[in-house]
């Protein structure tokens, strides 16, 4: 070994497979970043005087006898009001033909912040999207994370929210993502006039898999820096958190651990965890929303990702194919944001708790209905009503592609309630009822 500045250099592996490499070193520090060959890596367990890597770009055509350089520190990122705009990958290295970074050097991965520092999320965040801000009312500093299948055209519904959501800074963190997908989000972003206002740290399916492990403290690093440094709104977009933890798996099984349900490592949940808990309130104003995709196979809920990622958020939105309007919705039975009540109603019009649970029970007694009819059984005038509301409410109000304002989804709730109902059975409250009932709607 010889030392150079801060630097430790060995030049003696005495384990190597497909993604680690295994060496005796001294003084080496947790998560320290260092060079195997010149390759990125970074430590993942040191036993005794034993060190483990993880060698983001694989250990192939590594000799025992390569270069390992120990940099004496985690993974950085350079944080300035300079990352607006830009396009970097899971180093932080600019992938958009800009200029590099000027800033601050930050540790990436640090710790969630000190509860005492945190507040109660108060504030609406409002998407545009009916299924969410009617039904799911996101706020700030809530952690939930969209289910979807692997075909649900979840992507497009992150880049819609990035553009619709009010923030004063997106982070999107993509791993594992196609290059048409990359390339869908860049131009839509440039084209929308948005960049201004939007931070990408991008991993694709060309680059390693095992580097997507960086990408979710990449974006979490620039999102405490304008929460906290410039006290801005931020929400952050991860997807796809199963990709993420199939990474994990991956050097987990290299390093000969036992896997836990469904494959994954014994540390999924804490893993998990550490990302979700970074979401905050700070008392200054400043806040960190987090959005995930959680993609699901064969739409199973019970396995490790979804199971554990429920555990640790607050709710979930839920996209599925509605085969009557043939559209994608935010299902609303199997979408559930817990922080709701802290803003409907409060943040929004008074009558907006009435409306949504209106609307979900009708489309509910839809539901009935329509098992009702392919059981054979004849239908009532009410079922035939009820089933004639879900089609437009999908249609106007649940589909992804309805861009509206919350007035004009509680105002569109009313109009469909006087068209298919009666005051009666619609069941609001009548001092609401006095007020927004659209008489003249039939």
């Amino acid at each position: 070994m010889q030392g150079q500045a801060f630097q430790k250099i060995y030049t003696k592996i005495i384990k190597l497979n497909k993604a680690t490499c295994t060496l005796k070193a001294e003084g080496i520090g947790n998560e320290e970043l260092a060079f195997v060959d010149g390759r990125p890596a970074q430590v993942v367990k040191i036993e005794r005087d034993e060190v483990t890597l993880q060698v983001f770009q694989g250990t192939e055509g590594i000799a025992t006898d390569a270069e390992v350089i120990f940099t004496g520190k985690p993974p950085t990122l350079k944080v300035s009001e300079q990352l607006a705009g830009r396009f970097f990958n899971a180093y932080g290295k600019p992938i958009d033909g800009g200029p590099e970074v000027d800033g601050e050097e930050r540790e990436i991965g640090g710790p969630s912040v000190n509860p005492v520092r945190r507040m109660q999320p108060s504030e609406y965040i409002k998407t545009g999207i009916a299924g969410i801000d009617l039904n799911n009312a996101l706020v700030t500093g809530q952690k939930i994370p969209f289910f979807a299948d692997p075909d649900q055209p979840y992507n497009q519904v992150m880049a819609d929210v990035a553009l619709r959501a009010e923030a004063d800074k997106i982070i999107l963190g993509g791993m594992g993502l196609s290059n048409d997908d990359y390339l869908y989000y860049k131009h839509l972003f440039d084209n929308a006039g948005a960049l201004d206002k939007i931070v990408c740290f991008i991993n694709t399916t060309d680059d390693p898999s095992v580097e997507r492990l960086l990408i979710p403290d990449m974006a979490l690093t620039t999102a405490e820096y304008f929460a906290v440094d410039k006290n801005e709104k931020v929400l952050v977009l991860l997807t796809d958190m199963t990709l993420f933890a199939d990474a994990l798996a991956i050097v987990s099984n290299k390093m000969d651990q036992i896997p836990s349900k469904d494959s994954m490592p014994g540390s999924l949940y804490s893993d998990l965890a550490k990302i979700y808990e970074k979401a905050v309130q700070f008392p200054a104003g400043g806040s960190i929303t987090i959005i995930a995709v959680t993609t699901l196979s064969g739409g199973d809920i019970t396995h490790a990702i979804p199971d554990n990622t429920g555990y640790i958020t607050e709710g979930q939105l839920f996209l599925r194919k509605d085969t009557d309007i043939n559209k994608v919705i935010v299902d609303p039975f199997r979408s559930l944001s817990r922080l709701k009540q802290l803003v409907i109603g409060k943040k929004s019009r008074a009558d907006h708790p009435q409306v949504m649970n209106t609307a979900i029970r009708l489309f509910a007694e839809a539901t009935s209905a329509k098992t009702k009819r392919d059981n054979g059984f004849d239908l009532t005038d009410y079922d035939e009503r009820c089933i004639k509301f879900a089609y437009e409410y999908s249609e106007k109000l649940l589909a992804i592609d309805v861009n509206i304002q919350v007035d004009e989804m509680l105002d569109t709730g009313w109009n469909l309630f006087s068209r298919f109902f009666d005051k009666n059975e619609v069941g609001i409250k009548k001092e609401f009822m006095d007020k927004y009932w659209k008489a003249d709607a039939k």
